[in-house]
């Protein structure tokens, strides 16, 4: 038999051998990206917030119900009004199907979105939106828990007056708490209640 380097030729072993050797190491590099392409996403999971009303909730609390979730805060001077206003028509555009749904605003800015200031916000689009707010370990543990994220943007002077940078996504999630999809912060309210319409009926 000839050998390179101390070891055996490949050619030294039979065409099935080699065969078979071939097949195995690509099996072994293919093995990894059919796992990954197969591995559940996951977003969303366990949190505990305080509401409006001053009492803690937990996604316990919604368990039956399909969720809609936005993040952003209060302050927001263009895209959450805008969403939150898409969402507020099509509760109404669903009917009595809204009745099995609960859309969540959950600030990115604990630091002046309070309850008080939360429920005034979202009572101003639907009574049936509900902010959810908490300290800031909290809400780092929300959205990193939904892939969410809220950055601010401070000026050079510094104190209350800033924006935050965030997320724009629409979290559409089941009954027993997983996710079903996302949906742009552009999505016209038409078109979120027609996917939420396919969904809780």
């Amino acid at each position: 038999m000839k050998r390179r380097h101390g070891l055996l030729s490949p050619w030294a072993y039979g065409p099935h051998t080699l065969f078979c050797i071939i097949f195995a190491a690509a099996l072994s590099i293919c093995q990894p990206l059919v796992r990954a392409d197969t591995a559940p996403v996951t977003v969303g999971g366990p949190f505990t917030l305080t509401a409006p009303d001053g009492t803690t909730v937990t996604d316990e609390t919604y368990r039956g119900k399909w969720l809609l979730v936005f993040f952003g805060y209060t302050s927001c001077p263009d895209i959450c009004p805008t969403t939150l206003s898409s969402i507020a028509a099509a509760i109404e555009e669903l009917g009595p199907d809204a009745a099995k749904l609960q859309p969540l605003f959950i600030t990115v800015d604990p630091e002046r979105d309070t309850p008080e200031v939360m429920g005034s916000f979202t009572a101003a689009f639907d009574p049936r939106i509900l902010g959810l707010t908490g300290s800031p370990q909290q809400i780092a543990a929300v959205s990193e828990a939904y892939g969410a994220y809220g950055v601010a943007r401070r000026g050079e002077a510094g104190g209350d007056d800033y924006l935050m940078d965030h997320g724009t996504h629409i979290y559409i999630m089941n009954p027993q708490g997983q996710f079903v999809e996302g949906l742009g912060s552009d999505t016209p309210s038409s078109g979120i209640a027609a996917r939420l319409g396919e969904l809780v009926r």
